[in-house]
């Protein structure tokens, strides 16, 4: 889905998360993790993180697959700061050593086989220096508010934006489905959803530990009601 069309409205968007309430916590985290050493986003869209990031100082390297989001991204000013590379985010080696590699906004749940999700765990592992972290941002999966026999719920409802979220219970698949009333555009996103007890099999099956998990950006607890999480895991040393 992440096209020309996708790619021209990104920024536009999603522009609250680009707001200091929810980018600066992302950019505390993010930064305390990096140190002053070199950081690699996988699936580094239009640059909503990398680019901050890099102005605090710290040298971001990214990943991105589609070829119009990296273009959106270069066209930005202080992108040139940036090391992009067009590639998979499973599979693509960017050169050099990171002490922080992440992936954020359920970025995660864009590969659709549990396979394909294991080998970016198995790829961040290898990019990371010995000590080094890997973190993911990813929705909990909403199924205990599912009432019995539905398969939908909506996640976003405004007068310019209508957002639900319909379940493939079987095979772990989600499907989201926007709607803009103003452009009378509709666009489906597919992600498979995984519990996080899944994702730190994952990371086991890569060689990492956990280090942290978090309700959110704000290094708050997280807890059975959660909707999200932020997780960190390490290299061993």
């Amino acid at each position: 889905m992440w096209g020309e069309d996708v790619a021209r409205t990104y920024d536009e968007d999603s522009a609250w998360m680009s707001t200091p309430e929810v980018l600066g916590p992302t950019l505390d985290v993010l930064a305390d993790l990096a140190g002053s050493d070199r950081a690699l986003e996988f699936a580094v869209g239009t640059g909503r993180v990398a680019l901050p990031l890099a102005a605090r100082g710290i040298p971001v390297s990214g990943v991105e697959l589609s070829v119009p989001m990296l273009d959106r991204l270069r066209a930005k000013d202080g992108a040139d700061a940036l090391d992009l590379v067009e590639g998979d985010m499973a599979r693509t080696r960017v050169d050099g050593e990171f002490t922080l590699v992440y992936l954020v906004y359920n970025t995660i749940t864009n590969l659709l086989e549990q396979d394909e999700q294991v080998a970016c765990f198995v790829n961040a592992a290898r990019h990371l220096v010995p000590g080094g972290f890997f973190l993911i941002e990813v929705f909990v999966p909403d199924l205990q508010r599912l009432p019995p026999g539905e398969t939908a719920r909506p996640f976003h409802l405004s007068a310019d934006h209508l957002g639900f979220d319909s379940y493939d219970l079987v095979n772990s698949r989600l499907t989201s489905h926007h709607y803009r009333p103003g452009r009378g555009t509709v666009v489906e996103s597919h992600h498979r959803y995984a519990w996080p007890a899944e994702y730190d099999l994952m990371a086991r099956i890569a060689g990492l530990e956990p280090h942290a998990r978090w309700a959110g950006w704000d290094r708050s607890e997280f807890t059975a009601d959660s909707r999200s999480h932020v997780s960190v895991w390490r290299r061993p040393t």
